[in-house]
């Protein structure tokens, strides 16, 4: 006989009393063990959370969604777990779909699954994030070896595998989502999707402003996609700026071979564009030849 497969359910949160009790007994009926990480909250989320049954992490101080993250994947790795299920603590997941979104975990058919709220019919979206989740999709799928319908979910299962290979990852703040699928699936860990539902009409909605949060996940990620991929965001538009000013050049010697008059302005432009063009192919080859180098030294 085998032993029962152990499963930690994660809930990071932030001042979250109105729910976080509610979350954690529904929790409980589908985990060995269910952990809250208080990040520093000013309400009563942690005595809440212990009344009902968590293991509860302090931070004293604020530190973001990403701290938070990392240490329930080093509580559950450093536990033995064979599953570990992350899940938003505002109330918008419903924690009876744990068994669904971990199964194929303890399956053993994935390693990293995550809930997508696009798949199927489930779940109804705001129009306004479904626009600001396509745009964090397309840049998020550049940066990793995995397309994702849902890259900034929240509800997530990792495997005992996945989190033993994560135990060198860091992130930060509320870029933990993709930085996560960049980070696994660049280790070849295996990853897949499941459908789940969503409910936006919580007590305290985001606590961040919507268009600044998704302008600064966006913005990381294309750091990440620069790191990871230079020739793509530094090659490919050096390349574009670098034949466009080619073409303005033509044009402008044309019409010095038409006329004997220098076109300054068309010349200016070219030359500009030229120049701005062969810097960015030139940083492309040398993040390039720095990419290789670090991944042969690892």
């Amino acid at each position: 006989m085998t032993a029962p497969k152990r499963t930690l359910v994660a809930i990071p949160c932030y001042n979250e009393g109105l729910t976080i009790g509610s979350l954690v007994l529904k929790a409980r009926q589908y985990a060995s063990e269910v952990i809250v990480i208080d990040d520093g909250s000013s309400d009563d989320t942690a005595p809440i959370a212990r009344l009902s049954g968590a293991t509860v992490l302090v931070h004293e101080r604020q530190q973001g969604k990403g701290a938070g993250v990392l240490d329930a994947m080093r509580f559950g790795r450093e536990g033995g777990f064979d599953a570990v299920v992350l899940i938003d603590g505002d109330g918008q997941h419903n924690p009876d779909e744990i068994p669904a979104v971990v199964a194929p975990v303890l399956d053993g058919k994935a390693d990293l699954v995550i809930g997508s709220r696009f798949l199927g019919t489930r779940a109804d979206v705001p129009l306004y994030r479904r626009f600001g989740q396509i745009v964090l999709n397309i840049f998020t799928n550049a940066s990793a070896d995995f397309k994702s319908s849902d890259s900034q979910s929240g509800f997530r299962a990792l495997s005992k595998h996945a989190l033993e290979t994560a135990a060198g990852f860091v992130t930060d703040g509320y870029n933990v989502e993709s930085d996560m699928i960049a980070y696994l699936s660049a280790r070849e860990i295996a990853i897949t999707e499941v459908p789940i539902s969503v409910i936006y009409e919580v007590p305290h909605k985001h606590k961040k402003n919507p268009v600044t949060h998704g302008l600064g996940v966006l913005a990381n990620i294309i750091a990440l996609i620069g790191a990871r991929r230079p020739l793509l965001s530094f090659g490919v538009p050096g390349l574009v700026l670098t034949t466009l000013g080619l073409f303005l050049a033509t044009i402008a010697a044309a019409q010095f071979s038409a006329t004997s008059q220098v076109p300054v302005l068309s010349s200016i432009i070219a030359g500009l564009l030229i120049a701005a063009g062969l810097l960015l192919i030139g940083a492309a080859l040398v993040l390039k030849s720095l990419t290789i180098l670090l991944r042969h030294r690892k």
